[in-house]
């Protein structure tokens, strides 16, 4: 679609195309270019508004923008504004190309252990949970984990595991998505990853265990959805995402339940030397990182 607008709009360098004395963009009236903006992504909007006064004064029109919103944009400006009268009249006031503009900024909630937002392109909700926000075996016990501050997480933080027996990540979550397919990927890292001299250094020397068996994921919904998979894990280094399972909303007004889990229990052998950073939530096809499918043993929606 980008390239399309460009060779509509644009000339060579970048500059309106327009014979000389014949009519040009800024004479389109501004309710048609607000028609062509809603066919538009909100970059491609933001990038037709420098164009000229038309499109400027049309990509500040709120029907533009309420239709780039996801259906329930109110119920997620709560999580921005907090509860109360004060909130909801804040929330009157601004304009919808400011709230896409809100949500599209990271939105922390539970103590900031969590946080949502729009991808920009399409304004589809993807969604961040902090290894704190999990429950993982052993946690408090310094002698298999410790929380090591990294700027490679978007908390600031991540869950090294030194050595264990029952390897066990748990979480929960209760949120009203909007509509549509969504894909639950926990980001993992093999090995220990530090900074010397300004270079990226990454020590496997701890990396043990996760080739004996493997990992499994699961998936469960409170409206019976379930996923189940596994896979070995072997790519020591970079962060990877594991996909644990997708899931579908139907009801954008009505809270989903999610549980899930990643476990290697067998205690015939000790693992250890990962990295626990977060659990990802993305539209379905929506990706930024490394992605591995494990292998489904059972899946159903």
């Amino acid at each position: 679609m980008g390239a399309g607008v460009s060779s509509l709009f644009f000339g060579i360098g970048g500059e309106a195309a327009q014979e000389p004395g014949a009519p040009g963009l800024g004479d389109l009236p501004e309710l048609c270019a607000a028609e062509v903006l809603l066919r538009l992504d909100a970059p491609e909007i933001c990038r037709l508004a420098r164009l000229n006064h038309a499109f400027r004064g049309a990509a500040g029109a709120d029907f533009v923008w309420e239709a780039k919103l996801p259906e329930n944009y109110r119920h997620l400006m709560g999580y921005v504004e907090g509860g109360g009268d004060e909130g909801r009249r804040r929330r009157r006031r601004a304009g919808k190309k400011e709230i896409y503009a809100r949500l599209s900024r990271p939105v922390p909630f539970d103590g900031g252990t969590k946080e949502f937002w729009l991808e920009k392109s399409k304004g589809r909700v993807c969604m961040a949970l902090s290894s704190k926000a999990l429950v993982i075996t052993g946690i408090d016990d310094r002698r298999y984990w410790t929380h090591m501050p990294t700027a490679e997480s978007r908390f600031q933080s991540v869950a090294y595991l030194q050595q264990i027996w029952w390897f066990e990540v748990v979480g929960e979550l209760d949120f009203c998505f909007p509509v549509g397919t969504y894909s639950l990927y926990f980001r993992i890292h093999l090995g220990k990853f530090y900074k010397r001299f300004g270079r990226r250094v990454c020590s496997s020397e701890h990396v043990h265990g996760w080739d004996k068996k493997p990992v499994r994921f699961q998936l469960a919904t409170s409206d019976g959805q379930h996923a189940l998979s596994q896979c070995y894990l072997d790519e020591p280094g970079s962060w990877v995402l594991y996909h644990a399972g997708d899931f579908v909303v139907s009801k954008p007004d009505q809270a989903l339940k999610l549980k899930f889990s990643m476990a290697q229990i067998d205690c015939t052998h000790t693992k250890g030397g990962l990295c626990v950073d977060s659990v990802l939530v993305y539209p379905k096809g929506f990706q930024q990182e490394k992605v591995i499918t494990a292998k489904s043993s059972e899946m159903r929606l």
